[in-house]
């Protein structure tokens, strides 16, 4: 039994819908809860839940939803599209097949339902066919020898109403750049001719590219892995000489007579819509009169979020940038295990009232001794803001969405340095794989996952879970945050990422502290302005955590729950974009890291990422800054010789897990105070590969003065000021021994004198040569 809601914040007035689907019980208890606290290690306070009265509370039917999965076009209307006089017909599209497997439509007019209409698929071998069907007669004209995987063909299925006969074309077209293999390998054309008894009779379905239609369009059948390029419909059969012409062309069809429609995905590439080919291209071998040249004016819509902003059959190496060449990105790249929304139908909803505070919740559900939460946040209504916002990564959590590290990549156990710790939840998401991947996790077909959504049971997104390798990250170690600030008595908002995406520096100015969460790595180009301007206008950040702010992030415009990551060519990834498409599709921006764009974490947060290592976590020594007077209330109460934080629930450390560093080259400003460092981490501690030019020994933490944590202070000339960390194990620490402890007390100390209005020292912010203090 799993859910999910349809947003991750909502405020006092709205209301929240819940989608659950489950199996072995009639019927499911829902609950709201408040939660506090998820790590279960033994040594910290536990699992810590509230439980409320709600409207939401009851017992539910539990319903056995599909999982809507796997990306495809839809274009309205298959019968108005392939109506022809006789019959005759030719189905075409530029192929890019990445995976070969079962039966794979390119182009279908098919009600799977019946088993009838007309196909242009691949069988296996990647053998291209055309299907007709009519119920239990079905007939298939298939190619003797199969495409070559990732290599681009014009491929053409034709049936000619006057004689019968039907003809499976695929041309090669390759050129240095736009295949896995170059002009070198031998690429053979691939051809066959027979005979079928037709017409093909075409249902009442929509044509499809990338699967085959139900009819009512719940769940897609059959799946597509790989691009597909100008696809085309024409109401007559086009011989082989006419196929070879057409895989000559660019991004419009280079044969126009009987050309019935097409469409042109190198349109809308930032939206899911296909659009309707304009003018095509002059076809030197039509007769007079020959060429349609117009619009069909069919538009329709790409399902399940298929990567788009990738290089077409004709990308030739000549731009990189689809925004200002879109011709060569006239292309779709489908995945059966793409989604964006789960499709499942709603089983209650929370309307939020105004006496709910700000803070993190879930629906939590129980049926036959099974419990899930569906967590959710509850941000506060305008006008109501309290002094101090815990702002929570989930674009983060979201790019982490249902990662396979532990399965799926061969690297995940080296990169952890220990043997991965397995949970029921992930056993489950392998053996059923309905529920998407993440942006760390690579498609079947071996390409990069560019989109996540929300819309969909996350499940590690839940309060006790520990990921595989890491142990307890983002969601879950974000409750170390709530759980001390609850624990120390501050009232305090919860707001999220995507707040401040959509309001800017509105979403932040109400709050005299801002504190983020502890892995805030994703951020979108409006986020990290909202940052700038709020600490530049006098707003004071806490940055709790580690490698923040260091992936490019976008959202999509007409779907706000679909974020977008290209995993460039730097940076610590789990793969790297294929060439000519590291440009979001979504914004048009170059994807990567913020430093490859010119923005450093360093020069708004005063630290960046440095290292990361999972086997242990070291402590803090302070560093001579620590007792200058200006921030010697820092560590009030703590000893100029105490070791900082050599204890917590991340494997025993402050200063673990990913670590940060300051840096003037890269931006940290001038005058920033280095409070602290971390010291003697082990070799499983590695630097970061975006510090290294050449590979040479000595780059783990036994050895490499750059693999640290420095904990940093500094403040802006408008009295804004940043606190970091540099850590992610931090937060981990702060209930040691009931929050009695110097990681507690550190940021205890922070927090009041952020608080605090006025708590500068302009005198000292000008003195020449002088410090920036807070």
């Amino acid at each position: 039994m799993l859910g999910y809601c349809d947003d991750i914040i909502v405020r006092p007035g709205q209301e929240l819908t819940f989608r659950v689907s489950g199996r072995g019980a009639e019927t499911f208890r829902a609950d709201l809860v408040r939660l506090r606290h998820g790590d279960t290690t033994p040594g910290g306070p536990g699992f810590r839940e509230t439980e409320l009265d709600s409207e939401v509370n009851g017992v539910y039917p539990l319903l056995d939803q599909p999982a809507h999965i796997g990306s495809y076009g839809r274009l309205p209307g298959a019968r108005d599209i392939l109506r022809s006089p006789d019959g005759s017909l030719t189905l075409f599209a530029f192929v890019q097949p990445t995976t070969d497997g079962a039966r794979q439509p390119v182009l279908s007019a098919w009600d799977a339902a019946i088993s009838t209409g007309v196909a242009l698929v691949l069988t296996e071998g990647l053998r291209p066919a055309l299907v007709f069907g009519a119920g239990r007669d079905s007939r298939c004209l298939t190619a003797p020898a199969g495409l070559r995987a990732a290599t681009w063909y014009a491929l053409a299925a034709s049936w000619d109403g006057a004689t019968g006969l039907a003809a499976v074309t695929a041309v090669p077209v390759v050129n240095p750049y736009n295949s896995r293999f170059g002009r070198l390998v031998a690429n053979h054309l691939v051809q066959v001719t027979g005979t079928l008894d037709g017409p093909p009779e075409i249902p009442a379905v929509d044509l499809l590219l990338g699967a085959l239609d139900t009819t009512d369009g719940a769940v897609v059948r059959g799946a597509y892995n790989g691009k597909i390029a100008l696809p085309a419909v024409y109401r007559r059969a086009l011989t082989g000489d006419e196929v070879r012409r057409l895989a000559t062309s660019g991004n419009a069809p280079a044969v126009t007579d009987g050309l019935t429609a097409w469409w042109d995905l190198s349109a809308g590439i930032d939206s899911t819509a296909i659009l309707p080919g304009g003018t095509p291209e002059p076809d030197p071998g039509a007769g007079p009169g020959g060429g349609t040249g117009g619009r069909t004016g069919i538009a329709g819509r790409l399902v399940n979020m298929p990567t788009r902003a990738v290089t077409a059959h004709n990308w030739d190496g000549s731009s990189y940038n689809w925004t200002a060449h879109p011709e060569l990105y006239g292309a779709v790249h489908l995945h059966a295990d793409d989604v964006d929304d789960t499709g499942w139908a709603p089983t209650c909803t929370l309307p939020v009232g105004a006496d709910l505070p700000s803070g993190v919740y879930a629906l939590r559900l129980r049926a036959g001794g099974f419990e899930d939460h569906v967590p959710f946040l509850v941000g506060p209504a305008p006008g109501h803001e309290k002094s101090i916002a815990l702002l929570l990564p989930t674009a983060s959590y979201q790019a982490y969405a249902n990662e396979h590290l532990s399965s799926g990549s061969p690297l995940g156990q080296a990169v952890g340095g220990h043997t991965p710790l397995v949970q029921p939840l992930d056993v489950f998401q392998l053996e059923h794989g309905g529920f998407g991947r993440s942006t760390y996790d690579l498609h079947a077909d071996g390409s990069g996952v560019a989109y996540t959504s929300r819309r969909r049971p996350i499940l590690n997104m839940r309060p006790r879970y520990r990921f595989t390798h890491m142990g307890t990250w983002q969601f879950p170690a974000d409750l170390y945050l709530v759980n001390w600030l609850t624990e120390k008595g501050y009232d305090f908002d919860v707001i999220c990422d995507e707040d401040v995406h959509r309001c800017g520096v509105a979403a932040m100015r109400p709050y005299r502290v801002v504190m983020t969460g502890t892995h805030p790595e994703y951020t979108s180009e409006p986020m990290l302005d909202a940052y700038e301007d709020y600490i530049g206008g006098g707003g004071r950040v806490m940055y709790m955590g580690g490698n923040g702010f260091y992936w490019v992030a976008s959202f999509h415009p007409e779907k706000p729950w679909v974020m977008e990551v290209r995993k460039g060519e730097a940076g610590s990834r789990a793969w790297q974009a294929a060439p000519g498409e590291t440009l979001h599709s979504t914004t048009g921006e170059k994807g990567g890291l913020w430093r490859n764009r010119g923005r450093a974490p360093q020069k708004v947060f005063g630290a960046g990422f440095t290292a990361e290592g999972f086997t242990g976590s070291s402590y803090y020594r302070r560093m001579p800054d620590s007792a200058e007077a200006e921030v010697s209330w820092v560590f009030s109460g703590v000893g100029e010789e105490e070791l900082i934080g050599d204890f917590g629930l991340e494997r025993g450390g402050a200063a673990g897990q990913e670590l940060d560093r300051a840096d003037v080259r890269l931006g940290t400003p001038p005058g920033t105070y280095l409070l602290a460092s971390s010291e003697y981490h082990d070799d499983s501690y590695l630097l970061v590969v975006e510090e290294i030019g050449f590979m040479y020994p000595g780059l783990g933490g036994s050895e490499h003065r750059d693999v640290r944590a420095d904990m940093i202070l500094f403040e802006t000339e408008s009295g804004g000021a940043v606190f970091s960390t540099s850590s992610i194990a931090w937060a981990g620490s702060l209930s040691h021994n009931d929050c009695d402890n110097n990681v507690s007390r550190i940021t205890a100390n922070v927090l009041d004198r952020f608080l605090k209005p006025g708590s500068g020292h302009p005198a000292n912010r000008h003195r020449p040569g002088g410090r920036p203090s807070a």
